[in-house]
């Protein structure tokens, strides 16, 4: 099987246009990994990058909004970079973009028209800049006072005077940073082969993987301080890949599962035009809502926690306190409250997005319109009845598994005590990421080798939902 994907990968080499392809998605990724590297000016990074290194081992910085926000980013915002803010105003644009269109009617009548595609990309794209400067001014103003936002941390990371230049400067360059990672990503989806936003935040994910290999080092091979003992053997090495393969296994199957609707299509007549029947299908996905509902549900969460700990800092010297100190502290990442706070909210937001971007009642018209029906199911109102109970039915199964998934390295991190850098390729928001853009790039590139007779990454046959 090896040796037949390494075939493959050769044969792309073999054709100029996808070679030169290949070639240009790299270059462009390494730009963007350039834009997480260099510093930003007027900050001490080197304490902050410090700071991070000494807190991940212990789990408190890695599984929290801070570890997720600079895992986003390619670890850029804890090295004070020109990227720091990554891609996630761009991404957070085009989300509040589609989810308008599902309340907003003249948002929702430009994405069908001709050209309208163009205009909502256009619109993303100001509304990126416009939270880049909100983002950059905060994050900007932060910097400067590291101590509220870093627990434990005291050191001094503004170097520049006066501080109003410095907050121009950084919210400048943060937001140019921003913009040029959004310029190449076009660029790379336009020129290149993949998605180019995906591709970069998955190229920002697998730049942790050294952290994970040395964490994984250091539970195999280093003994435990107070006993001298290793803590993990061969056989927790071996339940370790294990998983992974399942996991990943589950992964690929829950990306590529669909429920295939037949649609059959009536002999009609357009003027002097007759067009034949025909039957096709319409391909549900199972995991519709992909990685959003995970991130959706992280963020409020997180957010949720954060405010009955800082309240209770705030009223440390009264009795209400100390009861929001202890709701806090049983929010705790990896408590069972937790996880059944988070889970909940996976999935509901799971079939919160399908209902906002699934639109049954216009697939159903439109379909009424081109003269096709679902077999045995009467046109209109009907045919939407039964993609509504379909597409709940799918979802539900889609949610669960995707629930099971974002837990699997919670729980790992936190009942197994292994170490974040570690645990986060387990499952959750990063392992979900990488298979499906990994996925959908070797599908782009499998269409290639077939438009010019080559074989496929799979000699016998495809997987599943792919064509």
């Amino acid at each position: 099987m090896f040796s037949s994907i390494f075939t493959t990968f050769g044969n792309c080499l073999k054709i100029p246009e996808l070679k030169s392809r290949i070639a240009f998605t790299l270059w462009m990724l390494f730009f963007c990994r350039l834009a997480s590297l260099i510093p930003t000016p007027g900050l001490d990074s080197g304490k902050l990058v410090a700071y991070f290194a000494s807190s991940a081992g212990k789990g408190s910085l890695g599984g929290g909004l801070m570890g997720m926000y600079s895992m986003f980013t390619g670890g850029g915002f804890e090295k004070c970079a020109i990227g720091s803010l990554g891609i996630m105003p761009y991404i957070s644009a085009t989300i509040i973009l589609q989810l308008l269109q599902a309340v907003v009617p003249s948002l929702s009548k430009l994405s069908r028209e001709e050209g309208g595609r163009a205009k909502l990309i256009q619109r993303g794209r100001y509304l990126t800049v416009g939270l880049c400067l909100l983002q950059g001014l905060v994050m900007a103003i932060s910097w400067e006072h590291p101590s509220g936002v870093f627990s434990n941390f005291h050191d001094v990371l503004v170097t520049m005077h006066p501080l109003w230049w410095y907050r121009i400067q950084t919210t400048l360059i943060l937001t140019t940073g921003t913009i040029l990672l959004m310029w190449l990503g076009e660029q790379i989806t336009d020129r290149g082969i993949g998605n180019g936003i995906s591709l970069i935040i998955t190229i920002g994910i697998l730049a942790r993987l050294p952290q994970m290999v040395l964490g994984l080092k250091d539970m195999f091979l280093t003994p435990d301080r107070m006993t001298g003992a290793y803590q993990y053997n061969v056989f927790h090495f071996a339940a370790m890949m294990l998983l992974l393969c399942a996991v990943v296994a589950g992964i690929v199957a829950i990306t590529q599962s669909q429920r295939k609707i037949p649609v059959q299509y009536a002999q009609r007549v357009v003027g002097r035009k007759t067009y034949s029947g025909g039957s096709s299908f319409m391909p549900l996905r199972v995991n519709y809502a992909g990685v959003m509902p995970v991130i959706f549900a992280s963020a409020i969460l997180m957010f949720i926690t954060f405010i009955p700990q800082y309240l209770g800092k705030y009223w440390q010297d009264k009795g209400i306190g100390v009861f929001l100190t202890e709701i806090a502290a049983s929010l705790n990442r990896g408590s069972m409250l937790y996880l059944i706070l988070y889970g909940g909210m996976i999935l509901f937001f799971s079939y919160f997005w399908v209902a906002t971007t699934f639109n049954e009642i216009q697939i159903a018209d439109d379909m009424k319109k081109g003269g096709g029906y679902v077999p045995g199911v009467r046109p209109g109102q009907a045919t939407s009845d039964f993609l509504h109970k379909t597409m709940s039915r799918i979802t539900l199964a889609g949610a669960i598994f995707l629930t099971i998934i974002a837990v699997v390295p919670i729980i790992m991190n936190s009942w197994m005590n292994i170490p974040y850098q570690v645990s986060q390729f387990f499952g959750g928001t990063s392992l979900l990421i990488i298979v499906g853009v990994m996925l959908d790039t070797m599908r782009q590139m499998e269409a290639q080798l077939l438009t010019r007779q080559y074989p496929g990454f799979l000699k016998k046959g495809r997987v599943k939902g792919r064509f």
